[in-house]
């Protein structure tokens, strides 16, 4: 195996056309400071991403919706959703799932850390096009 950045490679001779894996180590990851009081940090791969997201108490992230269905797992604190028409509290522990192009917002209720898994990747993401987390 090669080793390439975080990402190890299967050789030529062991692949045939096989499609390469990832190894990483989120403490090890960039964190990237999408606005003052959310940092994230993103794993893709071919047809799905994860996110590590953290939230400062307070942040709020805007009514949006995607192409891409999107499983949230609160690890610690508690996020209060708006979607279709219901306020959910997820706290650490528990699961939401959102499907496709349903509009939903979100609001820290307390410093809290969550995984994001998006599928597929999160394009806007990817590109930093994703103004509405921006402001």
């Amino acid at each position: 195996m090669r080793k390439r950045g975080l990402e190890f490679m299967s050789t030529p001779e062991t692949a045939q056309n096989s499609p390469t894996f990832q190894y990483v180590r989120l403490k090890d990851f960039p964190v990237e400071q999408v606005n003052p009081l959310l940092d994230r940090q993103l794993v893709t791969g071919e047809r799905s991403m994860l996110a590590r997201i953290i939230l400062r108490s307070g942040c709020s992230v805007p009514l949006h919706s995607h192409d891409n269905e999107q499983i949230t797992y609160v690890l610690e604190g508690a996020l209060k959703f708006q979607i279709q028409g219901q306020e959910i509290i997820v706290r650490g522990g528990e699961v939401l799932v959102i499907p496709s192009q349903v509009p939903h917002s979100a609001i820290a209720l307390e410093d809290t850390v969550d995984l994001d898994i998006f599928c597929p990747p999160r394009a806007d993401w990817l590109s930093g096009t994703d103004h509405y987390l921006r402001k």
